[in-house]
């Protein structure tokens, strides 16, 4: 067979597209090898979310086309969102690439494989989805299936170019949902992550309709000791239906991820988010009320066009009122096609940015400390994901709790993907310290 690597780069949803792109490829002939020196085809899974993930991508290619000029028959494949939005234009930066393959073509891959065997160089970047079909997928070995259940965005957030790269909403059919859970949990995953830029749209283009709540039930109904988690939550689109459903479903996991960008409201209207502070710590307020034990984690960006000091400060007041668990943070980098990468004028220096996230890490990760002190002492079960052999001699093991705290226990056997009850005895940063019951 020939052989085939794929460097993924960006979030899970770009992972689960790799696992497909590894299935469709194995109907094509191919073998997924972990060197890609040894690989025939070569293929860039990219990131457009900030700069630094476009370059990264274009740098990698650069080395690929190098070796391309010893071995003219090695193909290079540039997809995911940086190839949706560059399309042909790829081809004048890369002249080496045999295919652009954006977001909503992947399913097209295993036709335009057999073309660009045969000589073709092609760009297949079509806004109209190619349909899915029941494909194989090689999934990573591991605890965790993540598993898509819509693609794209409607909210067109102002520093966002998710809508521009990954389309407008579109949920994929719940019986093709429902039958993947079943092949993963087949195959010895222990948790389903159900994947969406905002999964609470799940179902809205459906006939007949059915939400995220139905899909979570449907779900949770499939045999066996497993979990389900979602990810990602609109702050505003929450329901407390799905909320019920976390609460009356034992599988369904207590943790809710739910960006919120800014702690300042005027920031917030200029990036075209739907609710102000006071109306996201409603809404923070009551999950908590409703569900125990809930782990609430948020994305905050630094350094958005015109933001001030006092703006900025805003958000590190909101990180600690919130309580939040833990949050994603990054500092903003303009994507060509949104409406702030025009405002140019109010960009802020990237010396500033750089501070400004400093100070936003450094807050994290105090929130995080704090949130973690509040499980020493407790008893909670434990799902295994790994088992290490440190430098000094020492064995772990290492999972997850239900609300996604992750724990680390000395051990002496790997009994990764068995469920566990474990006393927590300590907090760190970033994790917990326990010891199996």
């Amino acid at each position: 067979m020939k052989k085939v690597y794929i460097e993924t780069m960006g979030c899970q949803m770009n992972k689960s597209d790799a696992e497909r792109m590894y299935g469709m490829l194995e109907h094509c002939g191919y073998t997924q090898v972990i060197e890609p020196k040894d690989a025939d085809m070569l293929i860039v899974n990219t990131c457009s979310i900030r700069k630094l993930s476009e370059d990264k991508a274009y740098s990698q290619i650069g080395v690929w086309g190098k070796w391309k000029k010893n071995k003219p028959s090695l193909k290079i494949v540039f997809a995911g969102c940086v190839a949706q939005q560059g399309g042909k234009e790829v081809f004048k930066r890369a002249p080496y690439v045999d295919l652009v393959l954006g977001t909503q073509r992947l399913y097209e891959l295993p036709n335009l494989v057999k073309r660009i065997e045969e000589g073709d160089r092609i760009a297949s970047y079509d806004e109209i989805p190619f349909e899915e079909t029941d494909i194989k997928i090689n999934r990573v070995k591991g605890t965790n299936a993540w598993i898509p259940i819509m693609e794209g965005c409607n909210n067109f957030c102002t520093y966002c170019i998710v809508p521009y790269t990954r389309g407008r909403e579109r949920s994929r059919k719940p019986e093709l949902i429902i039958a993947e859970a079943k092949k993963a949990l087949s195959e010895g995953f222990k948790e389903i992550t159900l994947l969406g830029q905002n999964v609470d749209s799940y179902g809205k283009d459906l006939e007949p309709y059915q939400n995220l709540s139905w899909l979570l039930k449907q779900i949770n109904d499939i045999e066996g000791k497993f979990r389900i988690r979602f990810v990602t939550n609109y702050p505003t689109d929450i329901t407390d239906e799905l909320i019920d459903t976390v609460i009356e479903s034992d599988k369904v996991c207590e943790y809710f991820h739910i960006p919120m960008q800014s702690g300042d409201d005027y920031t917030l209207k200029k990036m075209n988010r739907r609710y102000d502070l006071k109306t996201y710590k409603k809404i923070c307020d009551h999950i908590r009320s409703r569900v125990k034990d809930v782990t609430i984690t948020s994305d905050f960006i630094a350094g958005f066009p015109g933001e001030t000091e006092e703006q900025f400060e805003n958000t590190l007041k909101a990180m600690s009122e919130l309580e939040l668990d833990y949050s994603n943070t990054a500092a903003y980098s303009p994507r060509e096609g949104t409406v702030a990468a025009k405002w140019k004028d109010l960009y802020i220096p990237e010396e500033v940015k750089a501070e400004r996230l400093a100070r936003l890490n450094e807050h994290n990760r105090e929130c995080c400390l704090i949130s973690n002190k509040k499980y020493i002492g407790r008893e909670m079960e434990v799902l295994i994901e790994n088992f290490e052999i440190r430098k000094n001699g020492n064995k772990v093991i290492t999972g997850r709790t239900r609300n996604n705290k992750i724990v680390h226990i000395p051990y002496e056997n790997d009994i990764t993907g068995e469920f566990i009850n474990v006393k927590i005895t300590n907090a760190r940063t970033w994790y917990l310290n326990g010891e199996v019951l």
